[in-house]
């Protein structure tokens, strides 16, 4: 009797089994199946984060929404916020399916944003301190989340891969409206040109530091092999990083500008880009909060947040 139920009841085991087959034949994992744990706490992470991001890295260019030099531009940078939000909005939309299981819901993570345990990328704790930075946020920094992203189109789970298709999509429109306006202050003024110069000498640090460090001995951690092995995305750190440095730096010196590290250079022999490292100190402290904008920015979705729950409120009763 007893291993008539033992055969109608796959172990937690066999059901692993079954799970990383079908993982590695490519199928996809839906917010229904049985997935591991692990699978699912990494999911809930990076896609919370990602969203959260989403909805943080508005923050910065909605700065610069009363201080666009033109009409034109303004309406570009007012679009570009109201997308961010809408990507950040599908993407917890997508953490909440994986979070019912355990009972938590979207309140949470805005609890847990609030509260420091859920961190938002480095570059958008950073102060904007021209319009020049805010060009070089949708040229580069959108740039680099567009590499990042497109990693991760084919990623096993279902619902995050379909909804970064959307999302990578509309990154496109992101990037090249930053370029628009970086192309236009690098073909202007001498004044317009300085002012690129500085914004990308000042964020060039923050841009190394959004792919995360390059290797487990840096971190202490293995998680980026963890999202390699669930097939979650295909690529590690440095080499999404390498992948930036091969399809802007050529766009970057034919503009005239000159890269913030003298010292780099590309490597024939293993094909590789050789630069300085960043702080990675530095950017511990960032992801912890302790950036230039960090407790500002926060403060702002606290405030948003507390004007705005009657509304969440009214939905729920």
């Amino acid at each position: 009797m007893v291993n008539i139920i033992s055969a109608g009841q796959p172990t937690e085991e066999a059901k692993y089994e079954q799970f990383m087959k079908r993982i590695e034949a490519g199928e996809k994992i839906e917010a229904e199946d049985w997935m591991p744990e692990n699978y699912r706490m990494t999911l809930i992470k990076l896609i919370s984060m990602h969203g959260i991001s989403e909805i943080m890295g508005a923050l910065p260019e909605k700065e610069w929404v009363p201080k666009a030099p033109t009409l034109k531009r303004k309406l570009g940078i007012m679009a570009k916020v109201q997308d961010e939000m809408g990507h950040g909005q599908l993407l917890l939309r997508v953490t909440e399916d994986l979070m019912k299981p355990l009972g938590k819901t979207r309140e949470d993570i805005l609890q847990d944003l609030l509260s420091g345990r859920l961190k938002f990328h480095n570059v958008f704790h950073m102060e904007t301190k021209s319009w020049g930075d805010a060009g070089l946020i949708g040229w580069l920094v959108d740039g680099a989340a567009i590499i990042t992203q497109t990693n991760m189109l084919d990623a096993s789970y279902g619902p995050y891969a379909r909804a970064l298709k959307r999302i990578c999509a509309e990154e496109v429109f992101h990037a090249q409206h930053g370029e628009a306006i970086i192309l236009a202050l690098a073909e202007g003024t001498k004044e317009q040109r300085a002012m690129v110069q500085d914004a990308l000498n000042r964020w060039w640090e923050a841009l190394l530091m959004f792919f995360g460090p390059g290797d487990a001995a840096t971190t202490g951690t293995s998680k980026q092999d963890t999202t390699i092995k669930y097939r979650i995305r295909t690529k590690t750190n440095e080499e999404l990083r390498q992948d930036f440095f091969t399809k802007y730096i050529p766009r970057v010196l034919s503009l005239g500008l000159e890269l913030p590290d003298e010292e780099m250079y590309f490597d024939k022999e293993d094909g590789l880009w050789k630069y300085q490292q960043p702080d990675w100190s530095k950017f511990k402290e960032i992801i912890q909060n302790k950036g230039p904008k960090s407790n500002e920015r926060l403060r702002l979705r606290e405030i948003a947040y507390s004007n705005n729950k009657w509304v969440i409120d009214a939905l729920q009763h």
